[in-house]
C-alpha cells in the first residue's frame, strides 16, 4: 500500500465507528464517513478501489476523506468540511443607500425602478464597484 495519507483507528475509534454505523441514528453523510473511514484502516487491508465500490464512492472522495482524517484529526472526518462565505458586496451602508434610491422617483421616462436600473444606479453614483440585479433583489428582499 502506498498511500500518501494512512488511516490507522485506535481502538476506541473503531469501536466509535462501528457503533455510529449500527446505529444508523448520525447524519447520512457522518454514517458513510464512517464506513469509509473503517474499510480505510490501515487494519482492514482494503484499496481505494474496494472501497469506492463497497461504499459506492469515488475514489478522489476516499483521498480527500484519508487527507482530512490525517491532517484535522478524527472529528473533522466525520464533519462536512467548513466552506467559508464570501465576503457581503453590500454592507449596512450600501444597503440604506439603496434603499432610499429604490424608495425615490424612478429615472424620466421610466414607470418603476428595476432591478438593473438600481444596480446601474448605484455604479454610476460610485456607491459600488459593481453589483449584480440579482444582488440587488436579495438586498431588497431581506428589508420586506
Amino acid at each position: 500500500m502506498n498511500k500518501r495519507y494512512l488511516v490507522t483507528l485506535t481502538d476506541e475509534e473503531r469501536q466509535s465507528l462501528r457503533d455510529l454505523v449500527s446505529r444508523g441514528k448520525a447524519a447520512a453523510r457522518a454514517i458513510g464517513h464512517a464506513r469509509i473511514l473503517l474499510k480505510a484502516d490501515v487494519a482492514e487491508d482494503c484499496n481505494d478501489e474496494e472501497i469506492s465500490q463497497a461504499c459506492d464512492v469515488s475514489i478522489r472522495s476516499i483521498e480527500r476523506l484519508r487527507k482530512r482524517f490525517v491532517e484535522e484529526g478524527f472529528e473533522a472526518a466525520l464533519r462536512p468540511p467548513r466552506v467559508p462565505r464570501p465576503p457581503r458586496k453590500l454592507d449596512g451602508g450600501v444597503e440604506a443607500h439603496l434603499i432610499a434610491l429604490a424608495c425615490s422617483d424612478p429615472p424620466a421616462g421610466q414607470a418603476h425602478w428595476t432591478l438593473t436600473l438600481l444596480a446601474g444606479r448605484l455604479v454610476e453614483l460610485r456607491v459600488v464597484e459593481a453589483v449584480s440585479p440579482s444582488t440587488v433583489r436579495r438586498a431588497l428582499k431581506k428589508t420586506t
